[in-house]
């Protein structure tokens, strides 16, 4: 008889850096329902908090053929002027929200681990605003 008391224990399905599950099958989009999202290189040229609100930026962002206005949940982990000038990725082609009663023209991409600060998506060798982002 072996002692399985000793054998290391595999870490709970809840560990910060755990795998996620793979969505079931009914949860996937397929490739068309995919290139439909238009993601977009956007370059940051200005940027405010938004007012009565902690986690709310307004940001104005060059996508080579316009400027647009964002409203983005990153106020917890950017100061305004530390994303002017960054290069980050949003969805272009996202229908128009209002929130704070500013109307929102795209979202911006950005990782929140769990109980995290959000952290946007750059490059280290930012394309021109507007690539297409696939």
């Amino acid at each position: 008889m072996t002692d399985n008391a000793s054998a290391p224990s595999p870490p709970p399905a809840s560990a910060p850096g755990a795998p996620q599950a793979a969505p079931a099958a009914s949860d996937r989009l397929s490739i068309d329902d995919f290139m439909k999202i238009e993601l977009r290189v956007a370059r940051v040229v200005a940027a405010e908090r938004v007012p009565k609100s902690n986690r709310l930026l307004k940001l104005q962002v060059d996508v080579g053929s316009e400027q647009r206005t964002l409203v983005a949940g990153i106020a917890e982990a950017y100061e305004p002027d530390a994303l002017v000038g960054k290069t980050v990725v949003i969805v272009f082609n996202l229908k128009p929200a209002k929130l704070m009663g500013i109307e929102s023209n795209g979202m911006v991409l950005a990782a929140s681990p769990e109980g995290g600060k959000p952290e946007v998506v750059t490059f280290a060798n930012p394309p021109a605003p507007g690539t297409r982002v696939r």
